[in-house]
């Protein structure tokens, strides 16, 4: 049986990769399709959004096209597909906010300082930083109650 558009998504390297660093980030109530947009945004953090936006589209609701009703929007889908909820959509602002910088900003980084030891400790410092952050701040609003 041939796959489907997801299906072939999942499979693919960016999907393995995905599923490869998803330990990392569920904590953060972020499922693969997330941790793929934040590879991606390696190269420029608007493309975060663009890229789960592909992602999250590619299931199409079939029910819904064969009754000829609207396909469902980006929101509602993200919504439905990775549990996504006020406190999560705020983490993963976040996260994108304080995680590492495009890759402009590190190939600038190293050639002001002409070594790789300044790149990859910015890359490592904020990528931590934003994981640690975001933690605290999904981890306290599901204690408190917020976003359940």
């Amino acid at each position: 049986m041939p796959l489907n558009a997801a299906q072939e998504m999942e499979q693919s390297f960016a999907g393995r990769v995905g599923h490869v660093i998803e330990p990392v980030i569920e904590p953060l109530g972020f499922d693969w399709k997330i941790g793929v947009a934040f590879i991606s945004g390696f190269a420029a953090k608007e493309i975060v959004v663009s890229t789960m936006s592909t992602l999250y589209s590619m299931e199409i609701d079939e029910e819904a096209v064969a009754e000829g009703k609207a396909p469902v929007g980006f929101a509602e889908r993200v919504r439905t597909q990775s549990g996504f909820s006020p406190l999560t959509a705020y983490v993963l602002m976040l996260f994108i906010l304080i995680y590492v910088p495009c890759l402009s900003t590190v190939a600038v980084i190293y050639r002001e300082t002409n070594t790789w030891k300044w790149p990859l400790f910015v890359v490592m410092y904020t990528t931590v930083l934003a994981w640690f952050v975001s933690f605290v701040v999904y981890r306290g609003g599901l204690l408190l109650g917020i976003g359940i």
